[in-house]
């Protein structure tokens, strides 16, 4: 039995709240025109990006899951999106950063045996990953965002994946590296924002569901991991026909493992205990 739906999460790493309605205009055009809605998320604590990774596919706090800085990092042995698909019998694809693959496939990550893989058991089915080694101040050693986008599309149109993950890092490494008041910045946001605008078009004529968000915010300054707006809020888009709360509502970051499952008829684990915000 198929699922009910088909559905693309998209992950920005590290894109504060406020840059998405001033820099993201393909983004909000959508919005404008009725076709997208948009809601305000709050990122779980600590808002570090492997702690908010692990949560967004659990739907648990880090003090839960264990994940609590970048550098404790193990397979999580909680119910996830990806475990969940996979029971009930769909396909599953990731095209993210290689923590991706430890939390919820197999830990420590090895080169040669997890830069790409095809297992029809799951949890993960396809997996195409990447490390980012040697990333630093003055090297980012991030992919091309238009090639991790291509790439999702080659998951959904070779293998059929009913659910699709895909995280890039390029707007967070430009945010530690020149903070966020510069052109630098600017140039990187008009960038990532005119890429999607190739792509998103064909996920929804192909018939997903489109999720575009972050995991987390960051300051002027180039920093997150604290309880601040600025570190922990950041935007989520949705593409697609179910109904939500008003635009004004404050979503939890909790909220999106179990409404991505509720979205694809795929039952909800007990140990998500957050509410769906999707229909």
């Amino acid at each position: 039995m198929g699922l009910s739906s088909k559905l693309l999460l998209i992950i920005l790493d590290g894109v504060p709240w406020r840059n998405w309605q001033p820099f993201m205009g393909n983004l909000e055009g959508w919005v404008q025109s009725r076709a997208a809605r948009k809601w305000r998320m709050r990122s779980v604590l600590p808002s570090t990006s492997a702690c908010c990774y692990a949560s967004i596919h659990t739907g648990v706090a880090p003090q839960v899951h264990g994940v609590l800085s970048n550098e404790i990092r193990h397979r999580v042995t909680l119910p996830d999106v990806f475990s969940e698909v996979t029971k009930a019998g769909g396909k599953t694809g990731a095209v993210t950063h290689s923590y991706w693959s430890e939390f919820f496939n197999r830990y420590p990550f090895d080169l040669v045996r997890d830069l790409e893989y095809d297992e029809p058991g799951g949890p993960i089915t396809h997996g195409r990953f990447h490390t980012m080694t040697g990333y630093g101040h003055d090297n980012q050693m991030t992919p091309s965002d238009v090639d991790l986008f291509a790439t999702l599309t080659m998951l959904t149109a070779r293998f059929g994946i009913d659910y699709g993950i895909l995280h890039t890092c390029t707007l967070d490494s430009m945010g530690h590296r020149f903070g966020h008041d510069c052109t630098e910045m600017d140039h990187a946001l008009y960038v990532m924002d005119s890429m999607l605008a190739t792509w998103l078009p064909r996920w929804l004529a192909d018939g997903y569901e489109v999720m575009v968000t972050a995991d987390h915010g960051q300051t002027l300054r180039g920093h997150h991991g604290g309880h601040d707006p600025d570190m922990q809020d950041f935007a989520i888009y949705y593409f697609g026909p179910a109904s939500g709360p008003d635009a004004e509502t404050l979503l939890d970051q909790l909220q999106l493992a179990p409404t991505i499952l509720t979205r694809l008829g795929v039952a909800v684990p007990e140990s998500m205990k957050a509410q769906a915000f999707l229909s």
